[in-house]
């Protein structure tokens, strides 16, 4: 990988997207300091510590800091990826856009817009709640125009990372949306490892623990690669055919299809959805609050309590979602029926199984062996930490989803660098013919 990553900063074509993501990327961390005007920072702490510090943590997280911060990227890009999953949704259960999802270029150019509109609709509903909801508290604003600058100020900050993470994805190295992710969480690591040893000199916690989560954290990232990396090859034979004084056909080949081929979507779609709850807490009296954070968050802190409800819940729910958007983004990326047809025109099969429709359901077959143990391995990775954070008392924000998060954004820009460099090596390689 080390190679990979200093082969590709000596192409100047890779390098210069390479300073451009690294560029995109300080402007996320220059914004994550610009406070959203008329909010009283030390009435912003007391919430956190307070009553409800659980579900203020838990939006921090999922915001990667600016949350405790308070700063224009509070919403962080979860709007953007709450509107994703809208939209593919809609996409299946509405004929006009699967249509347009089928048009190419002009098809996912509109599709990218509409979720723009919706994810900056949906920034505008947190803002509302961050300002008349949980940090009503918080405002030293007066007037009309004050609170609007409040609102606005949270909701271009969301479209800012929005136009960051496109940019990325088109300019720069791999995509952008789970680089920004990946940006946010990294950026809390040194945090959460000093609250961690001053949890243990202070003696709240054992050194047991701590040392227990360092061999996790080393255990999962060897996991994930692995998981990550494996696939299963299908061997197909290609029937040799005639054309004019040519022939053409008769080679073996074979059809990739990895353990995980949707990488951290999964996690992060289902990361998204499970702060809709602490989303909605922030419209509701102290009452109902209250009530989902008892029930629909992971409160803190070890012992039972942690465990019921809340954290049951919160476990359950995590290890459904990540399975079913396994599932979901497997069968978008990876259409058996599609793939058959493709492979009967051009005269390929796979030994054994006939062309068509049984060679798709062998394809389908083999997509389901593979993608179930999985999903099933990948959301007890996710939830594996949680319970350990719960039980220890440390608090390693970082442990289980962060770390996948983490590893898996690493691996795809791997795999990008690699393509970049092997698609300029068949560059050269016709120039020099």
């Amino acid at each position: 990988m080390l190679s990979t990553f200093r082969n590709a900063w000596k192409v100047e074509s890779i390098r210069k997207k390479m300073l451009f993501t690294l560029f995109m990327l300080l402007l996320y961390r220059l914004g994550s300091h610009i406070a959203v005007p008329y909010m009283n920072s030390q009435v912003i702490s007391q919430l956190m510590s307070g009553a409800g510090g659980s579900i203020f943590s838990f939006l921090d997280l999922m915001a990667g800091g600016n949350f405790r911060r308070f700063t224009i990227f509070a919403a962080n890009i979860y709007p953007y990826v709450t509107a994703s999953i809208i939209l593919q949704l809609l996409t299946i259960a509405i004929p006009s856009l699967e249509s347009l999802a089928k048009e190419g270029e002009t098809g996912r150019k509109a599709i990218a817009k509409y979720t723009r509109y919706l994810s900056t609709a949906i920034a505008l509903v947190q803002a509302i709640g961050y300002t008349f909801g949980l940090f009503r508290q918080a405002i030293n604003a007066t007037s009309a125009i004050e609170y609007v600058t409040i609102i606005l100020s949270i909701v271009a900050g969301t479209s800012v990372l929005v136009w960051i993470g496109e940019q990325i994805t088109e300019h720069g190295i791999g995509n952008g949306i789970s680089i920004l992710i990946f940006a946010g969480i990294v950026s809390r690591f040194p945090i959460d490892i000093a609250q961690s040893v001053a949890l243990v000199k202070a003696g709240k916690s054992s050194p047991i623990f701590l040392v227990l989560f360092v061999v996790i954290a080393i255990a999962i990232v060897v996991f994930v690669v692995t998981l990550t990396e494996g696939e299963r090859r299908i061997p197909v034979q290609y029937a040799k055919r005639v054309v004019g004084r040519k022939m053409y056909g008769g080679q073996a080949t074979h059809i990739p299809i990895k353990v995980l081929m949707t990488g951290v979507m999964p996690i992060i779609f289902a990361n998204s959805l499970l702060a809709i709850p602490a989303t909605i807490a922030m419209f509701t009296s102290e009452s109902t609050r209250n009530w989902i954070q008892k029930w629909l968050t992971p409160a803190g802190g070890p012992g039972a309590e942690v465990f019921i409800p809340g954290a049951v819940i919160y476990i359950i729910s995590t290890i459904i979602l990540i399975v079913f958007f396994t599932f979901f983004y497997t069968t978008i990326q990876f259409n058996t029926v599609e793939y058959s047809k493709n492979l009967q025109a051009n005269g390929g099969f796979i030994s054994g199984i006939r062309a068509g429709k049984p060679t798709s359901d062998y394809l389908g077959r083999t997509l389901n062996r593979l993608v179930m143990p999985g999903a099933i391995a990948l959301s007890i990775l996710a939830v594996l930490p949680t319970i350990l954070t719960l039980i220890s008392g440390l608090q390693f924000n970082y442990g289980g989803t962060s770390i996948i998060i983490v590893v898996g954004v690493v691996l795809e820009i791997h795999r990008v660098l690699e393509q970049q460099l092997i698609m300029r090596n068949y560059r050269g390689f016709l120039k020099n013919k």
